[in-house]
């Protein structure tokens, strides 16, 4: 395959972002193309500038991932597989840097609090920055400086910094996930245990949810998450995004995806994919 062949991974930040992390736990061999925006991800995709976006949905420290679920279903792409990124952080600087001459760091404003206890054992000051991986790129592009940078090690192997310090974060169970999403959904069985996405709105009678998440529980199908959100800027009009162990075509998914059909003005299956191996090691 040549270069021009290889596939491409739009990501939100720049290179050695955690979300470029991501693209290369899930597909090492492809090109990764940097995005300022979530929205900018979807649209290098539409746009022919990449052929699969990876993106962040939940996190096990800060929960969900604000505006994604309501990107998802307006995206009109599909989940293909799932990446599980442990935030591991370190502390960086230009080659050359001692770690007792590090005095000030930046990082991205959420960064900073994972590595509060490490800073102020050190007497580090922080400042908040748009991206980490970005700052990691201009320290590596400024003038000589003993300041420091909080990223993931990638970012320090791509940008030429020195890592002085690695696993700092005061949580060790930080971790991260990642959809990766295709112009065209993927029904087949692509591995021993898979994974059903989908997002639906429930009809307007009394108990619609309840008697809509029955079927599940009757046909023994687990739903590992569900969450709802407000669309249109109505109160009224509520959508949930669910996932759920199984394939569609598995006859106790097919049975609860039916029952649910009945008490549903909506429903949307945005992807089908291999389940993470670690991701029953994870709590999200």
């Amino acid at each position: 395959m040549t270069a021009k062949q290889l596939q491409r991974i739009a990501f939100q930040g720049a290179l050695g972002a955690y979300s470029h992390e991501a693209c290369l736990q899930a597909r090492p061999d492809a090109a990764p193309v940097p995005c300022t925006t979530f929205e900018g991800v979807l649209r290098a995709v539409r746009e022919g500038r990449a052929d699969l976006a990876m993106l962040p949905v939940e996190n096990t420290t800060y929960g969900r991932v604000a505006d994604i679920h309501r990107l998802l279903p307006e995206s009109g792409m599909h989940i293909i597989d799932e990446a599980f990124v442990r935030v591991r952080i370190a502390l960086m600087a230009q080659q050359g840097v001692t770690l007792d001459q590090v005095t000030h760091v930046r990082a991205h404003l959420v960064l900073l609090p994972q590595a509060r206890s490490y800073l102020e054992a050190r007497g580090i000051t922080s400042e908040a920055a748009a991206d980490s991986a970005g700052a990691a790129e201009e320290l590596a592009a400024g003038d000589p400086s003993t300041d420091g940078v909080l990223a993931s090690a990638v970012a320090a192997k791509i940008h030429g910094l020195d890592v002085l310090a690695d696993g700092i974060e005061d949580l060790d169970h930080n971790t991260t996930r990642f959809l990766l999403m295709a112009p065209d959904i993927d029904m087949t069985q692509r591995g021993p245990r898979m994974m059903t996405t989908f997002v639906f709105e429930v009809r307007n009678i009394p108990a619609a949810l309840y008697k809509a998440m029955g079927g599940f529980a009757t046909n023994g199908v687990n739903m590992t998450k569900l969450e709802s959100y407000m669309v249109g800027g109505s109160f009224t009009a509520t959508q949930f995004y669910a996932d759920i162990e199984g394939h569609p075509d598995d006859a106790p998914v097919k049975r609860a995806l039916e029952e649910l059909g009945y008490f549903t003005n909506m429903l949307e299956i945005l992807g089908v994919y291999p389940a993470h191996p670690g991701r029953w090691d994870i709590e999200i």
